[in-house]
């Protein structure tokens, strides 16, 4: 089982964290920004608790032809997806007062991008976090060990009879059974989505499809483990990945 060549580089802007995903030819900047502006129903909620919210675009030039610019029903779907599967990292009242938004911008898409806009932001996250550690901006203690999980994402599906993981966009576009699926490091399925595209799937495909997902989403986290040691310092290592 082979999944495209992951890549993260990190991306300097003024977000607290930002990283470029790539998945094969699907490139996603990924950034996260704090702020102290929480959601009006949480402002009062007991335990206070933090936020974490996200916006999902396409460039217009990502895709051939252009795609229009603008939120349409698919990325505000997308975004969803992406903030569901963010704030499952980490408990929210460990953050208490703090509200992370979440962009991810595809720069260009051959496929799975929402799946690689998760493990991309999931990986911005951490670094906006490390860098919260180290100003002083997070309400922990020096010996605390934040409760926070990473998560990857990868599609897969049924091409012409055959279990296949990490499709790009030609086998996307003919993919039977479409499957998104969300996991942390505990490997703790997070989200599924499948779908019958064309056709209708068994419980032994499922059961191959997710044991090929359980594979290459291992793979990527180790990307993003690997990614994370070295660009947070030491502390924030030990308190947000454990090592």
């Amino acid at each position: 089982m082979a999944i495209r060549n992951v890549i993260i580089e990190k991306f300097e802007t003024a977000a607290a964290g930002a990283v470029i995903l790539s998945a094969g030819n699907t490139r996603v900047l990924c950034t996260a920004s704090l702020s102290t502006d929480l959601p009006g129903w949480l402002a009062s909620k007991e335990p206070p608790s933090g936020w974490i919210s996200a916006e999902y675009n396409m460039l217009p030039g990502s895709t051939s032809p252009r795609k229009k610019r603008g939120t349409d029903g698919r990325s505000t779907e997308i975004q969803r997806l992406i903030g569901r599967s963010l704030r499952a990292m980490v408990e929210l009242t460990a953050i208490p007062g703090v509200s992370i938004i979440c962009d991810c911008e595809v720069l260009q898409a051959d496929g799975g991008t929402r799946t690689a806009a998760i493990s991309g932001a999931s990986v911005a996250l951490m670094l906006a976090l490390g860098r919260a550690l180290e100003e002083g901006k997070l309400p922990v203690n020096a010996t605390d060990r934040i409760p926070i999980q990473l998560v990857s994402a990868i599609s897969a599906g049924v091409v012409k009879g055959k279990c296949v993981v990490d499709l790009d966009y030609e086998k996307d576009s003919s993919a039977d059974v479409d499957l998104n699926a969300v996991q942390n490091q505990r490997k703790e399925w997070i989200e599924l989505q499948g779908t019958g595209e064309r056709a209708g799937f068994t419980k032994a495909q499922l059961d191959e499809i997710l044991d090929l997902c359980d594979a290459a989403l291992e793979q990527i986290r180790d990307r993003q483990l690997d990614f994370l040691r070295n660009h947070l310092s030491t502390e924030s290592s030990r308190m947000l990945i454990g090592s």
